[in-house]
């Protein structure tokens, strides 16, 4: 059985936490409570093969932004959460999509975007054709979901599983010179 460590990204508010806690338990979090850092861990079957996924759940707030770099070198995976209903975190999350890529050291890392709080469709700040856009241009999937609804909740993460698949694993390459 494989394991995924997927990064949940995003400025604070998004629903990054409702996202993760939904899909991992089911249950929806309606009060805004700002995590510093969640983790949990879910089996699920993707395309017929088992995967464990150990999801960080990161903290939204520039106060803990210095945390992101370790979050992203050990994350496989990530989910770039946004708001529909608020342009800013859209615009935020430019900036997290370079700072993984600085990181990694590479443009070709597994990740999804998502524009979540699909429920609130009459404070929607962010076009589809918006979110679409930026995907195509960062070359990854887009998804709108709902945590509330339970709308492409589980999508979101099968998705970010079928792109870790589709990614070639690189092996840890560590080594010593002795001089």
């Amino acid at each position: 059985m494989r394991e995924f460590k997927v990064v949940v990204l995003g400025s604070g508010g998004v629903g990054k936490s409702a996202l993760t806690v939904k899909f991992v338990t089911g249950n929806f979090v309606e009060k805004y409570d700002p995590t510093i850092e969640d983790f949990y861990r879910k089996e699920i079957e993707v395309d017929g093969a088992p995967s464990v996924l150990e999801i960080l759940d990161t903290a939204g707030t520039e106060q803990f932004a210095s945390m992101r770099d370790l979050y992203i070198k050990n994350g496989q995976g990530f989910a770039i959460v946004y708001s529909i209903t608020s342009l800013q975190t859209f615009q935020d999350i430019k900036t997290m999509k370079d700072q993984i890529m600085r990181v990694k050291g590479t443009d070709k890392v597994p990740m999804l975007l998502v524009g979540n709080k699909k429920d609130l469709e009459h404070q929607r700040e962010v076009a589809t054709s918006e979110g679409m856009a930026l995907a195509q241009l960062w070359g990854c999937p887009y998804c709108e979901s709902s945590a509330k609804n339970t709308q492409n909740v589980n999508e979101v993460f099968v998705e970010i599983v079928r792109e870790m698949n589709s990614s070639p694993v690189k092996e840890k390459q560590d080594c010593c010179t002795i001089l």
